[in-house]
C-alpha cells in the first residue's frame, strides 16, 4: 500500500486551483502502474517521488494519458508536500527534463527553469481560433512555445474572447498534424492588461478538456513575453476562474531563467491499495 496526498496548487484554499497526486514514496510501486494510476486519479497531472540521494526527490510526473519531463502544478505541489514533511525549504528536484532549483515553505513555493526558449512553429491564428471555437480575428497572435513542454501561447483581442471559447477537438487534431511536437497540442490562450494576465488552458487531446492552472505554460509565456519585449517582467496570472477553481500563478522572467511561484494546500490524503 501507497500513502498519497491531494494538494489543491496555486491557491492558499481548498477547491481552488488545479488538483495534484502526490506520491511521497514511490519508490515501492510497480513501474508499470504509474500511469495507471494516473489515468485513475484523472487529474491533469499526478507525481510520483522517488529517493535521489543527490536531490530532495526524484519526479515522474504524468498526465491520464502520458509521462512528461516537465510541468510546473507537479513541481509545485511537489515542493509544498517535501517541506510539509520537513524537507529544508531550499532543494534540488531532479527531472526527466533536468535538475529544478526549488523553494518552499508555510505552503509556498516557487521553482527556477533556467532552460533556454524553444520556438517549435508559429501557427496560423485562424487555425487556433477554429480550435477554441472563435471566428478568426479574435486570435491577434500565436506562437508554439516551450521551457520544457510546449504550448501554443495564443493572445487573444479581448477578455470577452476569453469568456466565449468553446473547444473544438477537431480543429485540435488538425493542428497536430499542422504544428507536430513530441506531445499533443495544447493551448494557453490568454489576455494581457499591464502585468496582469488572464488566462485558460485547453488540451483536449490529452484528456484534460481545461486546466485550471498551468505552471508549464506560465513559464513559457513569461520567456516568451520576456524574449518579445527585451526587458525584465513580473507578471500574474488568473487562471481557472471560468472552471470554478481560481488560481494565481506568480512569473518572474529574466533573461537567463523563468521563476514560478504559487500556494498550495494538502486538502486529502490516503492509500493505494493494490
Amino acid at each position: 500500500m501507497a500513502r498519497y496526498y491531494v494538494y489543491d496548487v496555486f491557491t492558499d484554499r481548498p477547491f481552488g486551483g488545479n488538483p495534484l497526486a502526490v506520491f511521497p514514496q514511490a519508490d515501492g510501486l510497480d513501474q508499470g502502474a504509474l500511469q495507471s494510476i494516473a489515468r485513475e486519479f484523472n487529474f491533469s497531472e499526478t507525481v510520483f517521488l522517488f529517493d535521489d540521494p543527490d536531490h530532495a526527490a526524484r519526479l515522474r510526473i504524468f498526465t491520464p494519458t502520458q509521462e512528461v519531463p516537465f510541468a510546473g502544478h507537479p513541481l509545485i505541489g511537489a515542493a509544498v508536500a517535501l517541506a510539509d514533511d520537513g524537507a529544508a525549504a531550499e532543494m534540488s528536484l531532479s527531472l526527466p527534463g533536468g535538475t529544478v532549483r526549488a523553494q518552499a515553505e508555510d505552503g509556498r513555493a516557487s521553482f527556477l527553469r533556467d532552460r533556454p526558449l524553444e520556438i517549435l512553429h508559429r501557427p496560423d491564428p485562424s487555425l487556433v481560433a477554429r480550435c477554441l471555437g472563435l471566428p478568426p480575428h479574435s486570435v491577434t497572435g500565436a506562437v508554439m512555445a516551450s521551457v520544457g513542454l510546449p504550448f501554443c501561447l495564443a493572445e487573444l483581442g479581448s477578455p470577452q474572447c476569453l469568456d466565449a471559447i468553446w473547444v473544438n477537438t477537431d480543429a485540435f487534431r488538425r493542428a497536430q498534424t499542422a504544428y507536430p511536437s513530441d506531445f499533443d497540442f495544447a493551448v494557453l490562450a490568454y489576455t494581457r492588461d499591464g502585468d496582469a494576465i488572464e488566462a485558460r488552458m485547453f488540451a483536449p487531446l490529452d484528456n484534460i478538456p481545461e486546466d485550471p492552472a498551468t505552471g508549464s505554460a506560465a513559464a513559457a509565456l513569461g520567456a516568451h513575453l520576456r524574449a518579445a519585449e527585451g526587458r525584465d517582467l513580473d507578471l500574474q496570472i488568473s487562471q481557472g476562474v471560468a472552471m470554478g477553481r481560481p488560481s494565481r500563478i506568480g512569473i518572474e522572467a529574466r533573461a537567463d531563467h523563468v521563476r514560478i511561484s504559487g500556494q498550495a494546500v494538502r486538502v486529502m490524503e490516503g492509500r493505494l491499495l493494490v
